[in-house]
């Protein structure tokens, strides 16, 4: 690993934690992107490589501080863990079956319309 790839590793989880702690979003939008646009890496690995930092204990601390302050609804919670599983299985069946640039633009249009939702949302 270069030292290039060590600053941009560092940073970009950094940034992904910030985001993950104070929004609920990181992997997405700032893992994915960094991996892929900085360091190269293809969109599958990319996506993969994100799915693995969810599953590292590195979120119990933020969820920590959330549950106390009351803001886990651990009944959800499951329910969605359990949907999660699901629909990440099948979801990376899918994603593997599709070419890597077109995984890319669905990712690019889905970040886009997102944005753009939250961006208008009137609350």
């Amino acid at each position: 690993m270069t030292l290039y790839e060590i600053v941009v590793l560092l940073i970009t989880g950094l940034l992904a934690g910030l985001l993950s702690g104070t929004l609920g979003v990181g992997g997405g939008i700032v893992i994915i992107p960094s991996l892929v646009f900085l360091l190269g890496v293809s969109q599958y690995q990319a996506q993969g490589t994100s799915l693995m930092v969810f599953t590292l204990p590195v979120f119990l601390l933020a969820v920590i501080n959330y549950a106390r302050q009351g803001q886990v609804n651990y009944r959800y919670a499951m329910v969605l863990v359990i949907a999660f599983i699901a629909g990440s299985y099948y979801g990376s069946k899918i994603a593997l079956q599709l070419p890597s640039a077109t995984l890319t633009r669905i990712f690019g249009i889905l970040l886009i319309t997102m944005g753009i939702r939250m961006v208008l949302i009137k609350q």
